[in-house]
């Protein structure tokens, strides 16, 4: 059965026939789905059954960035509020055994509107160590700016997703963190020292290494390769994440489409293929994009289809806790601090 290593997001709320044409053409892994793809509910559920429909293989991920804070594309009334990962922090500052409980909660709590939706596969923690002057892409998505504290609530917001059933992604791999612009719209060079990376921006990932799905940073490090980002080095992909972090599960790339990537569409896939990826990310639904993107893609690898099938275990994890109980316990345990998230949209 023919899989292709891509996951592709699609233009509305419904799919066109071309759109399905397309990925029946294509067969991606999974499919990713945002604001713009979202109205309520049963409209995102039936939108989610038909990407699914569209391919052959039963094991489909259907991804979603639902951080809390400004990166959420489920959003009130129909979905709950969730906090940004810094408030999370802000609680773990003031009582650590609260901190790391309520980032299990949220991540649980999410990981039940999620299953309900047919949505397996969650876009966070943010391990990202941000430094003072930094660009805000990360910002308050990060839980705190020292390792210890977002190893921690990184682990338990993770084990939360696991525990209903949802992967996490851990991102942006080998950290974001001193990026002085936004990857979006443009190349962030870090000139730090390999053995100070290490010892911060790399640790976080180092001490999560065991979780199934990672997602690579648009970010040059010009003390490992001064000429291409963690995304499309092998000098990065194999000798930091793969071998000193020891990551060992299903590496995806950020979005292609981001213009910290440079190249056509067939460069960028290339690229990323050798220099490690086992899957590419294409996010905006547009057409022409997608169709010189799956005109590049390689069969999936051994190894990374191996990744693929350990990562896909854990869907049928998902264990029988009361949802209404830890909503409560939740909301309790939020109420005994002031800080509130922010509501502004952001991207990947």
């Amino acid at each position: 059965m023919r899989i292709s290593p891509v996951i592709f997001g699609c233009k509305s709320t419904r799919l066109s026939d071309e759109e399905k044409a397309f990925y029946r053409a294509v067969q991606p892994w999974g499919f990713i789905v945002f604001s713009r793809n979202v109205e309520t509910p049963d409209q995102l559920t039936a939108l989610v059954e038909e990407l699914k429909s569209c391919v052959d293989h039963e094991e489909v991920a259907v991804l979603v960035d639902q951080e809390g804070g400004r990166v959420r594309r489920l959003r009130p009334p129909h979905w709950p509020e969730y906090h940004s990962a810094r408030v999370i922090g802000d609680h773990y500052c003031e009582n650590p055994e609260r901190g790391r409980r309520i980032a299990w909660l949220q991540s649980r709590l999410m990981a039940f509107d999620l299953v309900k939706l047919g949505i397996n596969v969650d876009c966070l923690p943010v391990l990202d160590v941000p430094v003072p002057g930094a660009h805000d892409v990360i910002g308050d998505r990060a839980y705190a700016s020292s390792v210890s504290p977002i190893s921690d609530m990184g682990r338990e917001a993770a084990q939360g997703m696991l525990d209903g059933g949802v992967l996490p992604v851990i991102k942006h791999i080998p950290g974001h963190g001193r990026s002085m612009v936004d990857s979006h719209l443009d190349l962030p060079r870090v000139e730090t020292d390999l053995d100070t990376l290490k010892q911060t921006d790399f640790e976080p990932f180092k001490l999560l290494a065991d979780m199934p799905v990672a997602m690579t940073a648009h970010v040059i490090y010009e003390a490992i390769d001064a000429s291409a980002p963690a995304t499309t080095s092998k000098p990065v992909i194999d000798g930091i994440i793969r071998d000193y972090i020891g990551f060992d599960g299903l590496l995806m790339c950020d979005d292609l489409s981001m213009k910290a990537l440079s190249g056509d569409f067939s460069q960028r896939v290339q690229s990323s293929f050798a220099a490690g990826c086992d899957v590419v990310l294409h996010c905006n639904g547009e057409m022409d994009e997608m169709r010189q993107v799956a005109d590049a893609l390689p069969e999936f690898g051994n190894e990374a289809f191996k990744r693929v099938q350990r990562a896909t275990q854990y869907w049928a994890a998902s264990g029988a806790d009361d949802e209404s109980a830890l909503r409560d316990e939740f909301e309790r345990l939020c109420r005994s601090s002031e800080y509130k998230s922010d509501p502004t949209e952001a991207h990947l």
